[in-house]
C-alpha cells in the first residue's frame, strides 16, 4: 500500500461517527493488552505459522466477561468490530462476521483503523489489484475482477505508473519473511474488503454525502434574522406549557402499551427474521391475510390510528360498520386519504367523484357533519388540491374515534377475530439450521407485484361497495325476461 504523509482532509465525513470510533478503539486496545486481554497463540495457516492468532470463541467470552452481556450480544458486538476493520478474518476473509467457534482472526493494525482518516482512493485499490494480479497470475476473485477492469478503463492515462507501483511493491513484500508477508497481505485484504465490499454488500463504513457547509464556522446573521428569532423566540415563551408530570405520565402510558410489540425490546414471534432468516414472521404479518397473529389484533385495540393504518384491520373495521349501515364514514376517510396521496392529474376527477357521492345534497353515501366544515370544504373543492378535504376528514375521523371505534372493540365481530388469532409458536434454531437458512434465504414477493395485489383487491372492493341504481337494475331485469 502506498504510505502518505499528507492526509486528506476527511474530518467532516468520519465527524459523526468519530466519538463511537474512539470508543471501540479504546475497547480494542483492552482486548490487545498482554496481561489481561484476549490470549493469542502461534496457529498454522495453510504451510505457514502466523503469530498472536487469536479465535472467535476468545473474543466472545472476553465480552462477555468484559462487559456483563449475553453471548448472543457478545458475538454482534464483535460482528461490527469486525465490520469497521478492528479485527479480521484469517480463513474466510469476505464474511466480516464474528463466529462463536474456533474461527481465527487477527487484530488489525493501528495505521488501518477508520480513525487514521486515510481516504479509500481509486488509484491506491488500482495498485492493490494490480499486485494481487501479479501474485495471483491473473486469478483474482469475480468482485476483484470487475473492479479490476472497472479501474483499468477508468484510470487508463495512468495505468503504466500503477503497474510499475504494484510491481515494485511486490518486489519489495517478496524481500520479507514469508510469515510477515501472509500476515501484511492479510491486514491489506481486510482494509480493502471494508472499505471496498462486493457489489450489493452493505459497508459499515457507508456515510453520508459530505456536507456543503462546515458546521464548525461561524455563521453571520442579518438584522432581519435576529429579529425573526426574537419573534419565534418570544413566541415560544408565551406557548402554554404541559406540566412534566403529565408528559412523563404519557410517555409512560405509551412505553407501557407498546413495549411488548417493540422489536428491541420483546421477541417477535414466531422469530426475528432480521436474525434468523426466517420469513415466517413476515409471512403471518402480510398486509392482508386470512387470520392475522394475536399481537396483531391485541395492537389494533390501541386507537383507530392503529386500525385503520393496519390494512387487515380495516377490513376486520368495514365488515364491522356494514353490519351496522354505517361505512360511509370509512369510505369517506378512505376517498380523503386516496386524494391525499394520488397523483396531481387525477385530483381534480377525484374530488368531483367525491363530491357527488359524499357531500352534494341527496348523495348515495352523504355523510353527517357540522355546516361550517361542509361549507368550507364545498367551497375549497371548486379549487381542488390534495389538502381540500383535510378539515371534513379530521372531523369523520373524530367521529369514528369518540363513538364506533369504542362500539366496535366490543362487538362480536372483534372478538371473534380476537378467539381466531394465531399465536405462533417460538423458533428455536440451531446454529447449523441458521446457516442453512442463511443459504436458503428467499427474495420474496417483489413490492411491485404486492402493490398490483391490492390495486386488484381495492377495485373489487370499490365495485362491491358502490351504490346500486335500483332502477336501472329493475329495467335489466325487465329486459332479460
Amino acid at each position: 500500500m502506498t504510505i502518505r504523509t499528507a492526509r486528506p482532509d476527511r474530518s467532516q465525513q468520519f465527524r459523526p461517527r468519530i466519538h463511537c470510533l474512539k470508543k471501540l478503539e479504546a475497547i480494542v486496545v483492552e482486548m490487545q493488552d498482554s496481561k489481561s486481554g484476549v490470549k493469542g497463540s502461534e496457529q498454522k495457516l495453510n504451510v505457514t505459522t502466523i503469530p498472536h492468532v487469536i479465535t472467535g470463541q476468545d473474543i466472545i467470552a472476553w465480552i462477555v466477561n468484559k462487559m456483563k452481556s449475553t453471548t448472543e450480544e457478545s458475538q454482534v458486538f464483535g460482528t461490527m468490530l469486525v465490520a469497521y476493520g478492528y479485527i479480521y478474518p484469517l480463513q474466510n476473509h469476505k464474511k466480516l462476521v464474528m463466529c462463536n467457534d474456533t474461527s481465527l482472526y487477527r487484530f488489525q493494525t493501528p495505521y488501518f483503523w477508520p480513525t487514521q482518516k486515510w481516504s479509500a482512493e481509486d488509484s491506491d485499490y488500482a495498485i492493490y489489484l494490480a499486485k494481487r494480479n501479479i501474485r495471483k497470475k491473473g486469478m483474482l476473485e469475480p468482485y476483484e475482477q470487475v473492479h479490476y477492469n472497472h479501474l483499468h478503463e477508468w484510470l487508463n492515462h495512468k495505468w503504466d505508473f500503477i503497474v510499475m507501483q504494484a510491481t515494485e511493491q511486490y518486489k519489495a513484500g517478496k524481500e520479507r519473511k514469508k510469515p510477515d508477508r501472509v500476515v501484511f497481505d492479510c491486514q491489506e485484504r481486510a482494509y480493502w474488503i471494508v472499505n471496498r465490499p462486493p457489489r450489493r454488500t452493505h459497508s459499515a463504513m457507508d456515510s453520508s454525502p459530505e456536507r456543503l457547509i462546515d458546521p464548525n464556522t461561524d455563521e453571520k446573521f442579518s438584522f432581519d434574522q435576529y429579529r425573526r428569532m426574537n419573534i419565534f423566540y418570544q413566541q415560544a415563551i408565551m406557548r402554554s406549557k404541559v406540566k412534566s408530570s403529565v408528559s412523563l405520565g404519557a410517555l409512560v402510558k405509551y412505553i407501557t402499551t407498546y413495549k411488548n410489540h417493540d422489536p428491541f425490546l420483546a421477541p417477535c414471534p414466531p422469530s426475528n427474521p432480521w436474525q434468523t432468516d426466517n420469513d415466517s414472521y413476515w409471512n403471518l404479518n402480510m398486509r392482508r391475510v386470512d387470520v392475522p397473529t394475536k399481537m396483531r389484533v391485541e395492537r389494533w385495540s390501541f386507537s383507530l390510528f392503529e386500525l385503520l393504518s393496519d390494512l387487515r384491520g380495516r377490513d376486520d373495521f368495514k365488515i364491522f360498520l356494514k353490519k351496522e349501515f354505517s361505512g360511509e364514514n370509512l369510505a369517506f376517510w378512505e376517498a380523503a386519504e386516496e386524494l391525499k396521496l394520488g397523483s396531481a392529474s387525477s385530483m381534480t376527477t377525484k374530488a368531483e367523484t367525491i363530491f357527488k357521492t359524499f357531500l352534494a345534497p341527496g348523495a348515495p353515501r352523504w355523510i353527517n357533519i357540522d355546516g361550517r366544515t361542509m361549507g368550507l370544504t364545498v367551497k375549497g373543492l371548486d379549487h381542488p388540491h390534495r389538502y381540500v378535504l383535510e378539515a371534513a376528514q379530521t372531523h369523520v375521523f373524530l367521529l369514528m374515534k369518540k363513538d364506533t371505534f369504542f362500539r366496535y372493540l366490543k362487538s362480536p365481530v372483534y372478538k371473534d377475530i380476537q378467539k381466531k388469532a394465531l399465536n405462533p409458536e417460538a423458533h428455536n434454531f440451531s446454529p447449523a439450521q441458521l446457516e442453512q437458512n442463511a443459504q436458503n434465504r428467499s427474495p420474496g414477493i417483489h413490492p411491485i407485484i404486492l402493490w398490483q395485489q391490492e390495486e386488484e383487491e381495492k377495485a373489487k372492493a370499490a365495485a362491491a361497495s358502490a351504490p346500486v341504481d335500483v332502477k336501472a337494475m329493475m329495467s335489466k331485469i325487465d329486459r332479460n325476461k
